[in-house]
């Protein structure tokens, strides 16, 4: 579907611009005016905001590009009733809360179970030199800070999101989630401690593995140690003083 303007043709008659050049009002403009390829720059503006918020709720990248999908239509279908009294990437960005929050309704109810297909970059082979050595690193970084926030509930992860990955000050969080401003700091908040308990857990289990010494390792210290003890008999331990 269109939105609420008079049909041109989808290809633009707008001279070419980059993304960053044009306010989003602007664009809004062109796509009711009809020139609908300008719609591919809000898309491109918010792909990632909208994947950070979406996932956040509903968890999984593949049902979160399918209600980014649904956000962009339902954007798109109804721009004719933006009226500019707030930030178009708060309108865009409640759109997107909403179909999140109503997807993870609609799996709740159907008791739907589709477990994540784990990855399997995890098996390329690794290349010895160090740049690669420090892209290993930060790959495993972000798998470690993607499972932390992905272990908090929706409605704090989705807070954490737009105020410290996206940056968007409190009002306009609150703004985005129909929430207080207040009820966003208390948000913020018990999501950072959360953050921090579950890291902090899990980097005092991965210590605790860090020098484990048990096994094999063990049998050998011990055969070795005994092997030279008898080896020094009949002399035997030095007498006590």
């Amino acid at each position: 579907m269109r939105p609420t303007a008079t049909a041109k043709s989808e290809v633009s008659e707008y001279p070419a611009a980059t993304p960053d050049a044009l306010a989003d009002e602007e664009i809004v403009r062109r796509v009711l005016d009809g020139d609908t390829a300008s719609f591919e720059m809000i898309m491109r503006r918010y792909n990632q905001r909208l994947f950070r918020v979406v996932r956040g709720i509903v968890g999984g990248d593949a049902e979160t590009e399918d209600v980014m999908q649904e956000t962009y239509l339902r954007a798109y279908e109804h721009l004719g009733q933006f009226e500019g009294r707030a930030r178009f990437s708060t309108w865009l960005t409640r759109i997107a809360v909403y179909e999140a929050i109503a997807r993870r309704r609609r799996r709740r109810r159907l008791r739907l179970v589709a477990p994540e297909q784990p990855e399997t970059d995890a098996m390329a082979p690794l290349s010895t030199d160090r740049d690669a050595v420090d892209e290993a690193s930060l790959k495993e970084l972000r798998h470690v800070l993607a499972a932390a926030l992905d272990a908090l509930p929706p409605d704090l992860c989705v807070v954490f999101t737009l105020r410290m990955v996206e940056r968007l000050s409190t009002e306009q969080t609150a703004e985005c989630l129909d929430l207080t401003p207040a009820n966003v700091k208390v948000r913020l908040h018990r999501a950072r401690v959360a953050l921090r308990n579950w890291i902090d857990h899990r980097i005092g289990e991965e210590a605790r593995r860090l020098y484990v010494f048990a096994g094999e390792d063990c049998d050998r210290v011990v055969r070795n140690v005994l092997g030279r003890i008898s080896r020094r008999r009949p002399e035997g331990p030095a007498p006590g003083r």
